[in-house]
């Protein structure tokens, strides 16, 4: 039994900060044994399709990142804490949407491909005022 555990959303203002964490809890089955693993979160407004917004993959460190948020937002992970972490910086009214944490652990690199995601979090909020 698996869950991602997501937390840090909140409501800022046009140029603050925020840092999105998302922890895995438990596993797939008592029999697995973790090695590689694709992690990062998707984002979504309502009426409007699911984007990517940056993943990364711990069997390299490899990361990719929507062109909306390069240069502003950075992923990093923490094996031991099997968790990841999404830092925003220079937030945009525009980043405002309710961001999905999400795990796919058959990839084998960074790839956008919401079906073959694993797992998701429940989702947190984020909310960019001018």
């Amino acid at each position: 039994q698996l869950q991602l555990v997501e937390s840090g959303g909140g409501s800022v203002r046009t140029g603050d900060s925020l840092r999105l964490s998302c922890r895995i809890s438990g596993n797939p089955n008592p029999y697995y044994v973790w090695t590689t693993y694709l992690m990062g979160w998707f984002r979504q407004v309502p009426g409007k399709e699911r984007e990517g917004v940056a993943l990364i993959y711990n069997g390299d460190g490899s990361t990719i990142y929507s062109d909306s948020v390069k240069g502003r937002f950075a992923i990093s992970q923490d094996g031991a804490k099997k968790t990841v972490y999404l830092q925003m910086n220079s937030l945009k009214p525009e980043d405002s949407a309710t961001y999905y944490c999400a795990l796919d652990l058959s990839a084998s690199g960074p790839r956008f491909r919401p079906g073959m995601m694993d797992y998701w979090g429940q989702g947190t909020q984020v909310t960019v005022s001018s």
